[in-house]
């Protein structure tokens, strides 16, 4: 582990010795068990993504548990209120505490980081919120910091070492303060990542116990004021095992030696970013110098929730060094679900890392007795057959490929994400979000994704949820305009409304400049993909009319192609209403050009974080009608090899540019297995292979940018296995070359072996493929195979194999409509 050094193993116990042997050795004997699973937790590396804009944390978390424990750290530049959206950033040199939430890579200003705890060693004489990003924040160095999944480790600049563990829905700290110095812990409740609206905090000195609560939310309230607002309660329960010498708190610049009690939160500032000088806390003090252990219960419902889930996961995980392999084991058993031989180290390693960000999103947010906080701000109860009520989902993102591999592993987790997703829904009066955060509607983002994650979902095994009426709810969604989708409140980037434009779009079948939207011709692309999911999720359900409707209307994309957009070619064009194409203003395209002018494909009028020379290629259901549209495949090939490769034949994958495609985005991460569709399967195995080999990387920058809950990792991994879900709604999976010579995926419906004897580095040109033993020359695997397993044999050689997967019928399906 080169980023998470192994000179400071602490661990105290002889458990303890025996998980850092199996780190030491794990790597590079796969065999190594811990618990009765292989330690594939000893490949993962935690920091991986820490920086570069990965925006992940390094802290302890269990799969897809309900606290974070990590480190905030101080930020970076001065100028920014905070270090990173995930919290930490690897080049960041102090630790202002350690929160009990946080969501893996997201972007905007991040949110959630509630409730830090910060051990120190000086008298709280200035309150903490004088300067809550740095007083009392203490250095520390990455040679005293280690990170596994389910622990963090870290020796801080003031002397306190410092241990944390998870379990689902606790979290449990050793904080071990230098003799001869106080032991004091801040508990700083108002200091969430983006802030807080109220927050309250009590010390119960006879049984060593702070409980309170925090309001917050306000995920990208810096943009516009539709998120700037609490949307979720986070309650706590910190139990700590040494008696209370002393206490205090604070309430904005107000500090007072000897109370128990504090209430007061930071605000959101004017401009969605909190100020200095508000805030509340309070800490307490243990006799001088010694080990100081807490164990902490939460909950969104209330604090007797907190305390339940506090009393029921200590049962079996009181101590850090139970938590801390309680936790390892959870993660070796979902790590193991994929099991990998050869490869290099750094391979294997960069493929586990992928894996264990891709299985920590969405978070358990139901209590340990069933209960959680709905989206109309009123207590429901978990129901048969769903086991968990899941939060946190980025849709915009999670539905190209997360979703489907979740569920592709565990069809049970994958109803259950989809029943929380319905059950949002249901209780948002019908609306499906597109960016949830805990308890809370933010808008964040464009289109419509929840149709594609539900039908993702269906199409990769997951059946235990109420599909006909999550289908009967898109539906009317699609069909029926609402207030909230006439409305331009939002926009651009919080459009509140789930189909924001929809009675333009069912008029004119397409999102027209001036409509509710982000980007209208980014919006129209999106929102034919939600058509196309619609009619994929009614035909797997046996819904023939309605199928056929929604896919007659998932090809409207071809109303904003422009056949004479540009001199190599037509490009999707923001259209208006009157059917005219108008202009390209300022600011509107990357040359920043301050007069109306004709269009370029650099240019990013109408589309979300990205140009229109990269959503060209997004009608991942449709390719072969797309390619028509672009005069035929060759045509299509010589613009796929401009958008990938620059003038001198170099890659341009990523920050290269407009005109080229950005691998480190979700609008380009499809595109790669495009030639698949055009005959020349052996360059989307070079380019694959390529992007693997460069962008993604075993360091704190080897995540080509925001992880988003784990989609990106997922693209790592599909892309390790040679594989990738490119048509939403659909279970077919599109072929490149594994990385590997074997992976085994366990899944309940059956394992699908995949076998590439030879694979390498410089070995990845398909020259054959059997399936289920027999010779197929497709690029490309059926629903069937997905869904009930098999076996995958590669032949593959150093050379590409030109006469391999060229025919009409290798190509993957396309979708044209009835």
């Amino acid at each position: 582990m080169p980023y998470a050094s192994r000179m400071f193993l602490t661990h105290r116990s002889l458990l303890s010795r025996l998980l850092t042997t199996a780190l030491i050795v794990g790597a590079t004997i796969p065999s190594q068990t811990v618990f009765g699973y292989a330690d594939r937790s000893s490949e993962a590396n935690p920091f991986v993504g820490t920086t570069n804009g990965g925006n992940v944390f390094p802290g302890a978390t269990m799969p897809f548990g309900m606290v974070q424990f990590s480190p905030e750290a101080t930020p970076v530049n001065t100028k920014r209120m905070i270090a990173a959206p995930g919290g930490y950033e690897y080049r960041a040199t102090g630790i202002r505490g350690f929160s009990l939430t946080n969501v893996e890579g997201w972007g905007c200003a991040g949110g959630s980081g509630d409730v830090p705890l910060m051990p120190i060693t000086e008298i709280v004489d200035k309150s903490p919120s004088s300067d809550f990003r740095h007083a009392y924040s203490s250095g520390f160095s990455h040679v005293h910091e280690k990170a596994e999944p389910g622990s963090y480790q870290v020796k801080l600049d003031n002397g306190v070492e410092v241990d944390l563990s998870a379990a689902t829905r606790m979290g449990v700290a050793t904080f071990r303060f230098p003799d001869g110095k106080p032991a004091r812990v801040l508990v700083r409740t108002s200091d969430s990542e983006a802030g807080s609206a109220e927050a309250k905090t009590r010390i119960n000195l006879e049984t060593g116990t702070v409980t309170g609560s925090v309001k917050s939310g306000n995920f990208c309230g810096y943009i516009g004021t539709e998120d700037r607002r609490p949307y979720y309660t986070l309650h706590f329960v910190a139990q700590f095992d040494r008696p209370i010498t002393d206490s205090g708190s604070w309430r904005d610049e107000r500090v007072s030696p000897g109370a128990t009690e504090s209430e007061g939160g930071t605000g959101f500032g004017p401009k969605g970013i909190p100020e200095t000088g508000r805030g509340s806390g309070v800490w307490v003090t243990f006799d001088t110098g010694g080990v100081v252990r807490v164990r902490i219960g939460i909950s969104y419902v209330s604090e007797a929730n907190a305390k339940a889930n506090l009393d029921a996961e200590s049962l079996t995980a009181t101590t850090y060094e139970q938590a801390a392999a309680r936790a390892r084991t959870a993660w070796n058993k979902r790590l193991d679900q994929i099991e990998i031989e050869g490869g290099t180290e750094e391979q294997r390693r960069i493929f586990t890392t992928a894996l264990y960000h891709a299985l920590m999103t969405p978070t358990t947010y139901s209590d340990i007795n069933g209960e959680y906080m709905g989206m109309d701000g009123k207590v429901h109860r978990v129901a048969p057959p769903q086991s968990v009520q899941y939060a946190n989902f980025s849709g915009w993102d999670v539905y190209r490929s997360q979703f489907q591999l979740l569920t592709w592993l565990d069809p049970k987790l994958g109803s259950d994400i989809a029943q929380s997703l319905y059950n949002q829904s249901m209780q948002d009066g019908g609306r499906w979000d597109r960016w949830t955060h805990m308890g809370g509607a933010t808008h964040v983002m464009n289109g419509d994704p929840a149709a594609a994650a539900i039908a993702d979902i269906w199409a990769f095994g997951g059946r235990e949820f109420d599909a006909k009426a999550a289908l009967a709810s898109l539906v009317q969604a699609a069909d029926v305009p609402t207030k909230e989708d006439l409305s331009h409140d939002g926009c651009p980037v919080e459009c509140v409304g789930q189909r924001p434009g929809l009675d333009q779009w069912l008029k004119l079948h397409y999102i027209p400049v001036g409509a509710p939207a982000w980007g209208p011709a980014a919006d129209t692309l999106e929102d034919v993909t939600a058509e196309f999911s619609i009619s994929a999720l009614a035909g797997h359900l046996g819904d023939e009319g309605t199928q056929k409707r929604f896919a007659d209307r998932a090809q409207y994309w071809k109303n904003i192609w422009n056949p004479n957009a540009a001199p190599d070619g037509g490009y999707f064009m923001n259209r208006n209403a009157d059917g005219n194409w108008p202009p390209v203003h300022k600011d509107d395209d990357e040359d920043n050009d301050p007069t109306p002018h004709a269009f370029t494909p650099s240019t990013g009028a109408g589309f979300v974080e990205g140009s229109a020379a990269q959503y060209v290629w997004m009608v991942p259901f449709n390719v072969a009608g797309l390619f028509e549209q672009m005069g035929g495949t060759d045509k299509a090939v010589a613009r796929l090899d401009k958008f990938f490769y620059d003038e001198k034949g170099a890659p341009a994958v990523t920050k290269a540019g407009p005109l080229h495609a950005e691998l480190a985005n979700e609008p380009s991460i499809e595109t790669p297995w495009l030639y698949d569709f055009a005959g020349q399967p052996w360059k989307t195995q070079q380019l694959v292979r390529q992007v693997l080999n460069t962008i993604w990387k075993d360091a704190p920058d080897g995540i080509p940018g925001n992880d988003d809950l784990g989609e990106m990792s997922s693209w790592a991994v599909f892309a390790s296995m040679g594989l990738y879900p490119e048509i939403p709604g659909r279970a077919e999976l599109v072929l490149a070359s594994p990385l590997f010579s074997k992976l085994t995926i366990h899944r309940p419906n059956g394992d699908i072996h995949i076998r590439a004897a030879g694979a390498s580095t410089d070995r990845f040109y398909v020259q054959g493929v059997k399936v289920n033993g027999k010779s197929s020359s497709k690029t490309w695997l059926p629903e069937s195979f997905s869904l009930k397993g098999g076996t995958l044999e590669f032949d593959l050689g150093d050379l590409p194999n030109k006469s391999w997967g060229v025919g009409r019928d290798d190509e993957p399906p396309s979708f044209p409509g009835p």
